[in-house]
């Protein structure tokens, strides 16, 4: 089985990017032949400095390799270092209809909230199906909100195979129902787009200080909450803390006598906890980058091994 998920360096990630797409990506890795990239080309779409976009995707990098990606099971790479796979982009966007990509929810909701439309971001679908089909994927792990696009990814393949014969592979998505939406300290999802995001790696005094202002209902700590597991503080410490610890503390506030104060407390102590042991592995991993650089190296060398054949069939296929 081979497995293919990307993350754009468009900014610092966060526990949205960590537990909705990281962890499963990296628990994956023992399942199946995995390639996992850093989709600089797609940051284009809404990040316009170059030396932002150049760190960003170092960072993300490190993220990775700390936070477990093993480069001897998985072929770890830059987007940009596998040009094959713009080439295959403007082969399928000629068989992508444009009501397919109308019906796009993802690029409706980001223009809705303020952000700049551009003809990236429309047609971004499509270089993510060139991103899956290139490397015969079968399973690709996403978000809830990437699902649609996955969905895109097959009706497009499936296109291009009826036009042109059996050329593709058809993926799967992968979604874990549980940690699909991870709430942002707002409540609305957490992303960078909406500045609610919580670092993964993010400065010790940053982090509480924004943990400690999330914003809750104004019932005293003595009342009862009988609605404690929609609780914010609550949905989030389920990620980070034990289970027997989480239940314990929505156990407590669902009966009364919790203060939030001391809810958001323990809610920083174990997210900072949680990610301990990677925080040390990334310190040591940025004193060495030239070990970074050789694994994205290495990974790129392999995925356009494979891009290469993949790409050649399709043209092949359609008469190039």
């Amino acid at each position: 089985m081979r497995i293919l998920s990307g993350i754009q360096p468009s900014g610092t990630l966060h526990l949205g990017n960590y537990f909705g797409m990281m962890k499963p990506s990296i628990a994956l890795q023992e399942r199946g032949e995995a390639f996992y990239f850093i989709a600089n080309y797609h940051s284009m779409t809404s990040l316009f400095d170059p030396e932002e976009r150049r760190k960003n995707t170092f960072d993300v990098a490190l993220d990775f390799l700390a936070c477990g990606l093993d480069p001897k099971r998985t072929v770890f790479f830059r987007q940009s270092d596998v040009p094959e796979v713009t080439e295959l982009t403007w082969m399928l966007s000629s068989v992508t209809p444009m009501g397919l990509l109308e019906r796009c929810t993802s690029y409706k909701d980001k223009i809705a909230k303020g952000i700049s439309p551009n003809h990236g971001l429309f047609a971004y679908p499509v270089l993510m199906a060139a991103d899956i089909l290139i490397y015969d994927s079968n399973l690709v792990p996403v978000g809830q909100d990437q699902k649609q696009h996955v969905e895109v990814t097959r009706d497009i393949a499936i296109k291009f195979n009826e036009l042109y014969g059996e050329t593709f592979v058809i993926p799967e998505p992968q979604i874990q129902a549980e940690v699909a939406k991870v709430p942002g300290t707002d409540g609305e999802k957490m992303s960078k787009s909406y500045g609610n995001t919580i670092d993964i790696f993010g400065d010790e005094k940053v982090i509480r200080k924004k943990i400690m202002g999330i914003v809750m209902d104004s019932r005293t700590p003595q009342e009862p909450k009988p609605d404690a597991e929609k609780n914010l503080a609550i949905q989030l410490l389920r990620l980070v803390a034990p289970a027997a610890v989480a239940t314990d503390y929505e156990e407590r506030l669902r009966a009364g006598g919790l203060g939030y104060g001391d809810l958001k407390k323990a809610l920083f102590e174990n997210y900072w906890n949680y990610f301990a042991a990677p925080r040390a592995k990334r310190d040591e991993l940025a004193a060495n980058r030239d070990y970074v650089e050789g694994v994205l190296r290495d990974g790129a060398a392999k995925a356009r091994s494979l891009a290469r054949k993949v790409l050649d069939r399709a043209k092949k296929a359609s008469g190039l």
